[in-house]
């Protein structure tokens, strides 16, 4: 794009103390704005010319002065040409950085994230890195190489022409063309910043776009399945081995809280004798690395033993003969269909399944609950404390129940006092349902489960 006025004059810049030697400044003008910084060299105000901006005389001095002038000048003039041919704006900032040599690296964006994803591929084979993790930044980098293509009708620009607007435009494009949700919209810009953090570290740009980007995660109301829709997909008898197979792989992730990954990659050699002298699961986990202690079921047990001799589990030395991903959703949504159930259902659907229905609200605490899903913190968990209420709320039923009957010693202390307790558990139990763990202030879901607990022991023991 040619810019309305872009030039650049030499001149003797006028010293506080009055002299005859002046420092040569250079001022470059851009539409307006203009810009200037010393050449570092001192001339004789009286052998300059302003009207030429060169040197007077045919000394050898003023010979080799305005050579080295013409030489900047010409040099300033290729620099504009490279701006325009690669379509980028010309600014005076710009161009007196390229005469002081701070002009930032050219490197492009797609380049660099090309190489990331290279790195990524290169470390699979040892175990860093699983192919999911490089088929998710392939397909970010696709929408980032499309996005520029749309956009600047480029097919790639410097990490240098990167800003705020590039990434609002981003996050706009992929909302809109791409008509991808909010989530899925944040996780790509999450892949593409992760590439311009990299290049901030290696001094590739100088500022960081992503820095007055603000978003907000939406929260997804995934549910998990209901006892009587467990039971539906249990009892079911299906026409076909291949929804069978498939049914029972997910009531086993049911009543395991597998992941499909570690369904998938679960070995004999993974099947362990515990403590209690059951078997459990003792592995680590595919996505976070974190280890996993889940004792087997009944019901996960009977499968195992139903598949142990099925051709794939022996030739793979799995425990179960699980299929893709994507074959796998693909015969859960026939399934759903086939047994009445209106909900999404998928391989992870299981394992919201397992962490609530199965044990929450069975009583499992949501800490133990925490360690068989393999998770860091009892926040990840905390989205599955859905029937956790519900189990809340039965107590105080029963415990309504006992008080209206007239057992209680009315008499106790107003610390001891059954009603109080009774009060308390019921605000708790609001605060609970309304739980928001982004707002400080506010108890943390673990600490209000653990009060929950306490107050519903102390009432037990009251109670006869």
């Amino acid at each position: 794009m040619l810019e309305q006025s872009a030039g650049q004059t030499f001149f003797l810049k006028s010293p506080k103390n009055k002299c005859k030697f002046r420092y040569i400044y250079l001022r470059v003008t851009v539409d307006g704005a203009s810009k200037e910084t010393s050449t570092k060299r001192k001339w004789d105000i009286n052998r300059w010319n302003q009207k030429t901006e060169r040197a007077i005389g045919s000394k050898e001095d003023s010979r080799t002065l305005n050579f080295f002038l013409d030489s900047l000048e010409t040099k300033i003039n290729q620099y504009k040409t490279e701006l325009i041919n690669d379509g980028s704006t010309i600014t005076a900032q710009k161009i007196i950085d390229f005469v002081l040599g701070k002009t930032t690296s050219k490197a492009k964006v797609l380049e660099e994230f090309q190489a990331h994803n290279d790195e990524i591929w290169a470390l699979i084979p040892k175990g860093e890195y699983a192919l999911g993790t490089h088929e998710r930044f392939v397909k970010a980098r696709s929408h980032v190489k499309e996005f520029i293509k749309y956009k600047y009708n480029r097919n790639d620009i410097e990490f240098r022409e990167l800003n705020f607007e590039f990434v609002k435009d981003y996050e706009f494009y992929l909302k809109t063309i791409k008509n991808c949700s909010n989530n899925t919209t944040l996780k790509y810009i999450a892949n593409f910043k992760k590439i311009v953090l990299r290049a901030i570290a290696k001094e590739m740009i100088l500022s960081d776009p992503f820095k007055l980007f603000k978003s907000k995660w939406t929260k997804p109301n995934k549910r998990p399945l209901t006892k009587e829709e467990l039971r539906a997909i249990e009892e079911k008898k299906f026409s076909t081995d291949r929804l069978s197979v498939v049914r029972d792989i997910f009531i086993f992730q049911c009543y395991t809280g597998l992941a499909y990954i570690d369904a998938f990659q679960l070995k004999r050699t993974d099947i362990k004798k515990g403590n209690d002298g059951g078997l459990w699961i003792i592995s680590s986990r595919q996505k976070s690395k974190s280890s996993t202690n889940i004792p087997l079921l009944p019901k996960a047990l009977k499968i195992m033993e139903k598949y142990k001799r099925h051709p794939i589990c022996i030739s793979r030395n799995s425990v179960l003969p699980v299929k893709s991903n994507q074959k796998m959703n693909e015969y859960l949504k026939e399934i759903a269909a086939l047994c009445g159930i209106t909900s999404e259902l998928n391989t992870h659907k299981a394992r919201r399944t397992f962490a609530s229905t199965v044990t929450l609200n069975n009583g499992v605490p949501i800490h133990v609950v925490k360690e068989m899903l393999g998770h860091y913190s009892v926040k990840q968990t905390e989205e599955y404390a859905i029937t956790e209420q519900e189990t809340v709320n039965r107590e105080m039923n029963l415990l309504r129940k006992k008080l209206d009957s007239g057992k209680t010693n009315s008499s106790a202390s107003p610390e001891d006092n059954p009603g109080l307790i009774l009060e308390r558990l019921e605000q708790k139990f609001i605060l609970l349902k309304n739980i928001n763990t982004n707002k400080k202030g506010l108890l943390s879901g673990e600490n209000i489960l653990n009060e929950l607990s306490n107050n519903i022991i102390k009432l037990k023991k009251m109670l006869p």
